[in-house]
């Protein structure tokens, strides 16, 4: 054995020794001494393990709140949907209920029609409805809305009938403006320019008519015409003079773009 065993054993015998003969009371004392040196460090290890814990419950508390964010995202884009299709059916049912009351108001019969297909060229301007001979339709009748004319039928099937709109050149249409004794023909103005698309042109007035914007343009119903007077067509936007007449720049009563459904006047009450 060598001399670094030999002072080992003889330590450990020493210290063996020691402890045998102090007292309880020694004893007691030293055990508390000891555990005060190393009570920091169990505090700091219970610290390090509550940190721990609570860096978990952190981490858990995000990943709740990300999946809680996730679902009340999928909810507002629900419920943004939902009053989204709310609007529309208020939309749709107030247009309905103001065609209802023109339909019992107005001193025509009224036959309703859906647009089902429209035909917008350079060349013409057409829609087809879902009325025709078998409902009463006939050639040549108005079609207008509560809003006002929107062009009068051409050929007519049974179930379905073509309707020329009022901005079409072939679709010609005696006309007065309101509070005025001017008269003239309403007609379609083929597309040039932006600036004409879904305008009419009322020829044939006179130089001299005091004209301004805004007044209104109503049906005259001459002899023989396909429409009743006091149709209302548009509002004056323009008025020009001519080598030999005046003009008047029309815009249409009917948003003819974004009509949807339509009346077809098939007579008199």
């Amino acid at each position: 054995m060598n001399r670094l065993n030999m002072a080992l054993v003889v330590a450990v015998l020493a210290v063996a020794i020691y402890f045998s003969t102090i007292s309880p009371a020694s004893m007691q004392s030293m055990q508390s001494t000891f555990m005060s040196l190393l009570s920091p460090f169990f505090r700091t290890g219970s610290a390090v393990q509550e940190n721990i814990g609570s860096v978990g419950r952190r981490l858990q508390t995000l990943d709740e709140l990300e999946v809680e964010n996730k679902k009340l995202s999928v909810e507002n884009r629900e419920l943004r949907a939902e009053n989204n299709l709310l609007n529309e059916l208020e939309v749709e049912n107030n247009r309905l209920r103001m065609s209802l009351d023109f339909r019992e108001r107005s001193s025509f019969k009224l036959m309703p029609a859906r647009i089902i297909s429209r035909d917008s060229s350079t060349w013409w301007n057409t829609i087809r409805v879902n009325r025709g001979f078998e409902d009463g339709v006939e050639a040549d009748m108005p079609v207008v809305t509560d809003l006002g004319v929107v062009g009068k039928t051409t050929t007519v099937s049974k179930n379905e009938a073509i309707v020329v709109l009022i901005t079409d050149e072939t679709c010609r249409i005696a006309a007065k403006i309101d509070g005025t004794r001017e008269q003239g023909i309403i007609t379609g103005v083929r597309i040039q320019e932006k600036a004409t698309e879904g305008l009419l042109q009322m020829n044939f007035l006179s130089k001299s008519a005091k004209i301004s914007p805004s007044q209104q343009v109503l049906t005259a119903g001459v002899a023989h015409g396909s429409f009743p007077p006091g149709l209302v067509i548009g509002r004056i936007k323009e008025f020009r003079l001519r080598a030999l007449d005046g003009q008047a720049i029309v815009e249409p009563a009917v948003n003819l773009a974004s009509v949807e459904d339509v009346f077809v006047l098939i007579g008199k009450k």
